[in-house]
């Protein structure tokens, strides 16, 4: 992970969480003591990972935890007294929320930590292979309209227009699609 925000009211615990994320190589540590701040830094910044020692002036942190596991990629830890343990974990175990109890036994929080981030990594690699096979299928819809512009200008047929764009990417070395481009620019304006 190359970045991680801290969320705790108290210095003794920002110290802790910060030593423990240095120790796991986490690059970049940011840490703030109240919920605003957190949601403030959030709406600035994507982080890797977000551990919330709760309870926060204000709030209690659940509500923090949940929003920012729903927001999409980032891992959350949240940090709670041992006799809420159970109910606060049941609330947010379904959005993805890892809960660990105080008092913190390092062993599992550096197991949780752990934990965060093989959930990331594999998060961070089925976001890349979608956009991935989002680009493709973007490649495809022009590729299909360029053949379309093709078929209506030139009566060519499905399979004559294909190879024509084929060719024209194997002959100028370039993509299929910088060829469709090119064919719709030409004719769709």
């Amino acid at each position: 992970m190359d970045s991680a925000l801290i969320v705790s009211c108290g210095d003794k615990g920002i110290t802790y969480l910060s030593d423990m994320l240095a120790r796991a190589s986490v690059g970049r540590i940011v840490t703030v003591k109240t919920v605003a701040e957190a949601r403030g830094t959030l709406l600035g910044e994507g982080y890797d990972l977000c551990i919330i020692n709760a309870p926060l002036d204000g709030e209690f942190g659940d509500v923090l935890a949940r929003s920012v596991a729903a927001k999409g990629r980032t891992e959350v830890i949240l940090i709670v007294r041992a006799e809420v343990y159970e109910d606060v974990s049941a609330k947010v175990e379904n959005d993805g929320v890892l809960t660990v109890a105080k008092p913190v036994n390092p062993a599992l929080l550096w197991g949780a930590l752990k934990l965060a981030q093989a959930s990331h990594k594999r998060l961070q690699n089925i976001h890349n292979e979608n956009q991935r096979l989002l680009q493709k299928i973007e490649d495809i819809r022009i590729i299909d309209r360029a053949k379309c512009a093709l078929i209506a200008y030139f009566t060519m047929t499905e399979p004559v227009a294909h190879k024509y764009i084929e060719k024209q990417a194997m002959d100028m070395r370039v993509t299929r699609r910088a060829v469709a481009e090119q064919i719709l620019k030409t004719y769709e304006n």
